[in-house]
């Protein structure tokens, strides 16, 4: 296998998106536990997660190949850099990582982790252009990434844990529907119900600033009800900063591409937000 081939399956991950979801998982398990937990729960909780989440997006390449030609023709697969086939396998070999990193840690885990693993698969093969029941599939998923940390460590009904996983759920909410509003072009060809096709752009881009803005009203909870501390007070108040940013940019944007550098800075952001939020906690 060349250079070039690698570059391209790597290119399948989409790494910044599975690495997030791993994050959530850590985040999940600190808030549970109060601490961090044996370092080998962190690595095999990370890694499930991590593909898992790489399996749903490898397979979104397979199944978004029509689509893709006309939205994404640069991507590894409408490209030619790979194939179908390499694809499938790819897909199947990071599930068994997936699967087995969380059988390794206890049954619950695994039983959490089929569903995760479940949604995407389903989402990509059925559901993505049904589209707001394809998005909270999604969203669902992300938000489950929290309480899969928190599932690792024994303690799922974790308020803290909750709080963290409904703020992830609108704020990915909000990504989703923006996102189907910068592909409306290839979306017509596999009839999307999205909310931008049906609506129109200008509302779906209104949906995502509520959906964000309400993200941020839950990021305030635990703040209110005394269960957080200054450190985690000055992390949503980035993530604000960052959503409030993106979705000025996001709405003023005139090309799909400028509304997916909003939506790309709101993920990133709130996703730095969360890592610094954990390495706060570890060195304090």
């Amino acid at each position: 296998m060349n250079t070039k081939k690698i570059k391209a399956m790597l290119r399948l991950f989409r790494p910044e998106l599975p690495l997030a979801a791993g994050i959530c998982v850590v985040t999940g398990q600190f808030l549970a536990a109060g601490r961090f937990p044996a370092l080998w729960v962190v690595i095999l909780g990370f890694l499930s997660v991590f593909a898992l989440s790489s399996t749903a997006l490898i397979l979104n390449d397979y199944f978004d190949y029509e689509v893709d030609l006309i939205n994404h023709p640069d991507r590894p697969l409408p490209s030619g850099a790979v194939s179908k086939g390499e694809v499938i396998g790819l897909s199947i070999l990071t599930t068994l990582v997936g699967l087995a990193a969380a059988a390794m840690l206890d049954l619950d885990v695994l039983l959490v982790s089929i569903p995760i693993w479940l949604i995407g698969v389903l989402y990509n093969w059925r559901f993505k252009k049904t589209g707001l029941p394809g998005n909270l599939m999604v969203c669902a998923s992300v938000a489950a990434t929290f309480i899969f940390g928190a599932v690792t460590v024994n303690d799922p009904w974790n308020g803290n844990v909750w709080a963290f996983s409904l703020m992830a759920f609108f704020i990915d909410l909000g990504e989703e529907i923006a996102g189907d509003a910068m592909d409306m072009e290839g979306d017509r060809k596999i009839n999307s119900q999205s909310i931008a096709l049906r609506k129109g752009k200008r509302l779906a881009l209104r949906v995502t600033v509520v959906m964000w803005s309400i993200a941020i009203l839950v990021s305030l909870v635990p703040v209110i009800l005394g269960w957080m501390g200054t450190f985690y007070l000055v992390s949503v108040l980035f993530i604000a900063i960052v959503l409030i940013t993106s979705s000025v940019r996001l709405l003023r944007s005139q090309t799909p591409e400028a509304g997916r550098r909003a939506m790309r800075i709101a993920y990133l952001g709130a996703t730095l937000a969360i890592l610094a939020f954990i390495i706060g906690q570890l060195l304090g």
